[in-house]
């Protein structure tokens, strides 16, 4: 068997997160490791020695990474702020990128991954895993389908008590706590509007066109350092910029909105707060509805209809709608990491490398994706006025021309798999 050669820079927590799947993969050969600590590289190199066979070349500097021979992909999962340079780099020196998800710093930044990618040829794929998962691509199967009929407006974000990874930050080495002390913005936009704008077809005959976002005081951070590291601590002390609820709307060119929430620095259970709203139905991931005005008008027109009892039917409705990847995925068996999406985005990914052919995810969706957090923050310090967003593909939206993918992966329309 032919295996993909690749490299992975950044193995903190998300870098060990996926490398756990990818040393389970039969056609993968890990060739390179790289972060800018030693002990990582050392821990990482001895796993995968024992997992996969061979050890790793290891450098802390990601130049000597890139310039080995061979290398036909590399994940990026490194700090956000280091992830446009590593990309283009690697572009340029030919490899195919897998780039973890994180917002973005600056438009120019953005517009150079476009431009890299155009002037290279080489694709950059943002590795969104929620673009894969099971609700998600349910959903997609029901947009694609006209089940949903007209979709009006779509809900999402990132909602997850980060507050003690944060203030971890210095002992645990995680870059979250620099930008949490120095940026107000939605730092991490990307989890739910990946799968929101591959559902209403943006940069595929749909744009997202201008955006306002308002950031909530900032509290919930240093009430948290208060209560677990003391008064004397220097975090106790800190004045955080980040704003512990933002809120962000999104119009497109459609005519549709989009609404994403970044709530992370506050007591709350983990959500995506994924929601559809249709001219023919809706689903809420909250309470784990979905409702189709086919088959459910009727009955929810009584006035003294308990609308709870409707919560958690998305099990009994997904043996029907699941898309056909996930339907064929558990006849197989899902694999760990966030619930099994990880194992297909990373699968999405590699096998497009492989091939030499264009990810589901490309580079004009990273960029769109990613400008979001600079867009709001720069929205958040004019106290919410409407920011432009640039068409990163330059009209080619309008009217995009054919692509070649692996088919059992593509978002843009539902395959057929057997």
């Amino acid at each position: 068997m032919k295996k993909l050669k690749i490299a992975l820079i950044g193995l903190g927590q998300r870098g060990r997160g996926l490398l756990n799947n990818i040393v389970n993969m039969d056609d993968i050969e890990i060739v390179a490791v790289c972060d800018e600590y030693a002990d990582r590289n050392e821990d990482t190199a001895k796993f995968i020695q024992e997992k996969m066979g061979n050890t790793p070349i290891t450098s802390t500097n990601s130049r000597d990474i890139i310039s080995i021979k061979g290398i036909e992909a590399v994940v990026i999962s490194a700090a956000w702020e280091a992830h446009v340079d590593l990309a283009v780099s690697a572009m340029r020196a030919g490899i195919y990128v897998g780039l973890e998800v994180g917002g973005g710093y600056d438009v120019e930044d953005c517009w150079r991954l476009v431009r890299t990618s155009e002037e290279t040829g080489i694709p950059c794929m943002m590795l969104e895993n929620c673009c894969y998962g099971q609700n998600e691509m349910m959903c997609l199967n029901l947009a694609k389908k006209g089940i949903f009929g007209e979709i009006v407006h779509c809900d999402g974000g990132y909602r997850h008590d980060l507050c003690n990874e944060i203030l971890s930050g210095n002992e645990i080495r995680h870059y979250r706590l620099r930008n949490y002390m120095l940026r107000n913005c939605d730092n991490y936009p990307t989890h739910q509007l990946g799968p929101i704008c591959k559902l209403l077809n943006i940069n595929n005959g749909n744009r997202m066109v201008s955006l306002v976002s308002v950031a909530s005081k900032s509290v919930g951070l240093q009430s948290r350092a208060l209560e677990t590291r003391g008064a004397d601590d220097t975090l106790s002390n800190t004045r955080f910029i980040q704003g512990d609820v933002v809120t962000t709307i999104i119009r497109c060119a459609g005519g549709e909105t989009i609404k994403l929430t970044l709530d992370t620095t506050l007591p709350r259970p983990y959500s995506r707060g994924f929601v559809v709203c249709g001219t023919k139905g809706c689903f809420e991931e909250a309470n784990q509805s979905l409702f189709l005005e086919e088959n459910d008008a009727e009955k929810y027109e009584k006035d003294d209809f308990d609308w709870s009892k409707s919560w958690g039917n998305v099990k009994e409705y997904a043996k029907t709608y699941d898309h056909p990847l996930w339907k064929r995925y558990q006849e197989e068996g899902v694999k760990e990491g966030h619930g099994g999406m990880d194992w297909l985005v990373l699968r999405a990914f590699f096998e497009s490398a492989a091939a030499k052919i264009d990810p589901p995810i490309d580079v004009y969706d990273a960029a769109a994706w990613m400008s979001i957090s600079t867009l709001s923050e720069d929205s958040i310090a004019m106290g919410g006025l409407p920011v432009a967003i640039p068409d990163f593909t330059r009209g080619k939206w309008v009217n995009p021309k054919p692509k070649k993918y692996i088919e059992d992966y593509r978002l843009d329309i539902i395959p057929d798999i057997k």
